[in-house]
Parts: C-alpha cells; sequence; structure tokens
C-alpha cells in the first residue's frame, strides 16, 4: 500500500456527486476528500457538451493546481460523458468516471438482458452510455430515456413529491413501456429520486447506481499502491473533508447535509471570474 495523505479532488455540477462521496468515505474512511459542486452554473444536463467539457477542464485544475489532489473523480454523468477522455489525456492524476462503473454493474444484475439508461439530455444525447453497452455487453437490449427536470428537484431538496411523481411518470413511460427489468440511474443526482423512480417502474425493476461501483475502482486504484492515505489504520491521521460551492453556500450546507451526513459541515465559497 502506498503513504499519499494528499486528498481525492471530485466534482458535480451540484448536489448529485454526493452520492458517490458518500460511498468513497464509507469504502475508504481514511481518505479526505475536496468535492466541488458547481451549483452557480447547474445543470449541465442541458448545456452542450462543449460548455460542459470546460466546465470540467476548469474545476479539475482548480481541483489539481490548488488543492493537490492525487485523483479526481467525475462524479456526474453529464461531465463524464462530455470530457473524462479529454481530461485523463490533461493531467497527470488519475481521472475516475461514472458511466463506465454503472454499465458493469447494470450487466451483472439484469437476467433479461433488457437494460434501461435514464440520464440528462446532453448524456443520452451524447451517446456515451449506447457505445459504453456496446462494448461491454453488446447482447443487452438497452433503452434510453433522457430525465430533464429530475436535477432541478433534487437541487431544490423536493425529493418526494407529488410533481416529481407525475414527472416521473412521464418521463420514464419508455422504459416502462420497453420491460426493463434494470434501469442505470444515468446521474449522480437521481439516487436521491430512487423512492419516485422506483414507485413508477415496480418492484420487479432493480435500479442500479454507480455511486458504489466507482467507489470501488478508486480502491481497485489504492490497492494496487499509488492512491492510499496510509499503509494501516494506525497510520492514518483523520480525514480532512472539504466542501466548495460556486453558488449559494448557506443553501448547500444545509440540503448537502440532509443529503449527505454529518460529514459535510461547512462549505467554502469559490467565485468564478470568467
Amino acid at each position: 500500500m502506498g503513504n499519499d495523505a494528499r486528498p481525492i479532488g471530485m466534482f458535480d455540477s451540484g448536489f448529485g456527486g454526493l452520492t458517490v462521496a458518500r460511498a468513497l468515505i464509507d469504502l475508504l474512511p481514511r481518505e479526505s476528500l475536496v468535492y466541488f459542486g458547481d451549483t452557480a452554473r447547474y445543470p449541465y444536463g442541458p448545456r452542450s457538451a462543449v460548455d460542459v467539457a470546460t466546465f470540467a477542464h476548469q474545476i479539475t485544475d482548480l481541483l489539481v493546481s490548488q488543492h493537490d489532489v492525487k485523483a479526481v473523480v467525475v462524479a456526474c454523468n453529464t461531465a463524464s460523458a462530455a470530457a473524462l477522455s479529454s481530461l485523463q489525456s490533461s493531467f497527470d492524476v488519475p481521472i475516475f468516471g461514472v458511466i463506465e462503473p454503472g454499465v458493469r454493474a447494470s450487466t451483472h444484475v439484469t437476467s433479461t438482458q433488457r437494460v434501461g439508461v435514464i440520464g440528462t439530455v446532453t448524456t443520452i444525447g451524447s451517446g456515451a452510455y449506447q457505445r459504453a453497452f456496446a462494448e461491454a455487453a453488446p447482447a443487452v437490449d438497452l433503452v434510453c430515456a433522457a430525465c430533464p427536470g429530475f436535477v432541478e428537484f433534487v437541487e431544490r431538496g423536493e425529493l418526494n413529491t407529488d410533481q416529481a411523481l407525475i414527472l416521473a411518470e412521464r418521463l420514464l413511460a419508455p422504459v416502462v413501456d420497453a420491460g426493463v427489468d434494470t434501469l442505470l440511474l444515468g446521474c449522480t443526482h437521481y439516487p436521491f429520486l430512487a423512492r419516485t423512480i422506483s414507485r413508477v417502474m415496480g418492484r420487479d425493476v432493480t435500479l442500479v447506481s454507480s455511486a458504489d461501483e466507482t467507489a470501488f475502482d478508486v480502491l481497485a486504484r489504492s490497492v494496487a499502491g499509488d492512491l492510499s492515505a496510509a499503509a494501516s489504520v494506525g497510520d492514518a491521521l483523520a480525514p480532512a473533508h472539504r466542501w466548495i460551492s460556486s453558488g449559494d453556500v448557506s443553501t448547500f450546507e444545509r440540503l448537502g447535509r440532509s443529503l449527505l451526513g454529518p460529514e459535510l459541515v461547512e462549505v467554502e465559497p469559490h467565485s468564478w471570474t470568467t
């Protein structure tokens, strides 16, 4: 095992990546995190892939140059679809995305080979999931659906409202009609709506989140020897997590703490100058 005490950086357009942060904290309790929520520019879903890629490069550069992170987790499906390859070729630290881990988990779960994927307009339109499934599991019969509006419900903290249910019934109709047995939540915000989504899909459909699988990817790299914070628990200092928001800090603190848990204590502001 290595002994690299630098933090792991991660980012999302807002609160969705907290699902991945929660999984990382639980699976790698010795590691420190620096989480950047770009709430001033959310949602990423309706934006162009070029804009999202630009944002992803800006945030990754900030995490690497100003916070000296040893790895970056792109905890946003839209940003993973738009920029993962370019980030990996532009920075000298390991860059992890959330698309391939989710695809891998879905192929392990499905028994009928009928899988649905839901995501933002930009993610679904990018074809990233279609390509990933075609490469990893060409026998899977894939149905994709964009779900505009889901992210906004999460960002407002409206997780189990009648309005969310009505929207879900309309947007999920194509995957319900397709008779999938597995539904991949192709946006890190969507697990927060899992109860509503499951209510629409039915109890026979398994919902898959990429958060845990992404954390396992980071763990595997850590076990390989070049990311671990300490050789043993006794050698480790208490992790120091940092939370940064480009938007309203008080809102991020309040809603983020309710979504993540007690580890989210204080949020630092960041203002984009360009």
